[in-house]
């Protein structure tokens, strides 16, 4: 079986015709040739109808409605290889990062997922995010290659599809916005690792997000993280955690509203269950959560 035949891309994408093209072309173009699905979250500007007519190979699935990050599920449903890897609309992978993944999956099968390194933009300069990934403070299986992660980045991820399962996906309801620490926690709680593996390289071309962009993103990742806060770890880790939100965010309209949105859905049908990670998993957080405070990337601004 060929490593084309072992690894599939899922690209996620909502309003972005031409960005999505461009990535599909860059996929397109590698040597390995995997094959692709494209997930439209209920795109209104003809994307999945410029898929089809440019790239006839590619599989398109169109939701009915915007299911954020969990729309990435329909994907994986959709492939039937061991391995996928995940692409958003403005990101690809580079020559033979796909075979070493795979590669790094044969010799470790308690490997659930791997994580490549970020090239951003035409300079491709190294994302600011790889620093922290590389200098991660857990401990793991010393067996397993790389620095073991309790997150990703979903523009760079490639995950061994038993374990994507196994973790249960991604959450439903929290659409995009810091959506890859539930299903990173999930993982570790089934048994499987994330590394951190350099060699396997991912580009991402972000578009600058301003104005009333920025600010959404800012809200539900707020929204977000309070969520995951108080529904997936023990209270005083969450009070931690709120408390460090509430000095360090902009005291702002975005701020109060993402505060707000966590706060009126914490007891709705509209937030995910409350589900305490294992012990061993909030450990791990703990460890995490210093570096992650003090960190100049995951900051809540816009």
């Amino acid at each position: 079986m060929t490593d084309r035949a072992r690894v599939s891309v899922v690209m996620l994408t909502h309003n972005r015709s031409e960005q999505t093209l461009l990535s599909i072309g860059e996929l397109s173009a590698l040597p390995e040739r995997p094959p692709v699905v494209v997930v439209d979250n209920a795109s209104s500007d003809g994307t999945a109808a410029a898929v089809r007519h440019q790239y006839p190979d590619v599989r398109v699935i169109e939701l009915a409605e915007n299911l954020g990050a969990a729309g990435r599920n329909h994907g994986v449903e959709a492939v039937d290889t061991e391995y996928v890897a995940f692409s958003d609309d403005d990101s690809w992978w580079a020559p033979g990062a796909l075979p070493r993944a795979v590669e790094a999956f044969e010799r470790h099968p308690r490997l659930g997922a791997v994580h490549g390194r970020i090239l951003v933009g035409v300079e491709e300069r190294e994302d600011p995010i790889c620093a922290e990934l590389r200098d991660s403070p857990l401990s793991g299986d010393p067996s397993l290659p790389g620095a073991p992660l309790l997150g990703f980045l979903a523009c760079a991820i490639v995950f061994r599809r038993a374990a994507f399962e196994a973790g249960g996906g991604f959450e439903h309801s929290v659409m995009i916005g810091g959506e890859e620490e539930w299903l990173a926690c999930d993982l570790a709680g089934a048994g499987w690792e994330i590394r951190y593996l350099p060699e396997i390289v991912a580009h991402h071309h972000p578009p600058r997000r301003t104005g009333g962009a920025a600010d959404a993103r800012r809200r539900i990742g707020l929204r977000n993280t309070l969520w995951f806060s108080w529904l997936r770890r023990p209270v005083a880790s969450a009070l931690r955690r709120t408390a460090h939100l509430v000095r360090t965010t902009p005291r702002d309209r975005v701020t109060l509203l993402g505060f707000w949105d966590a706060l009126r859905t914490f007891w709705s049908r509209e937030a995910p269950s409350r589900r305490v990670v294992p012990p061993h998993v909030e450990r791990m957080l703990r460890l995490l959560d210093r570096p992650q405070m003090e960190s100049k990337v995951r900051r809540y601004v816009s």
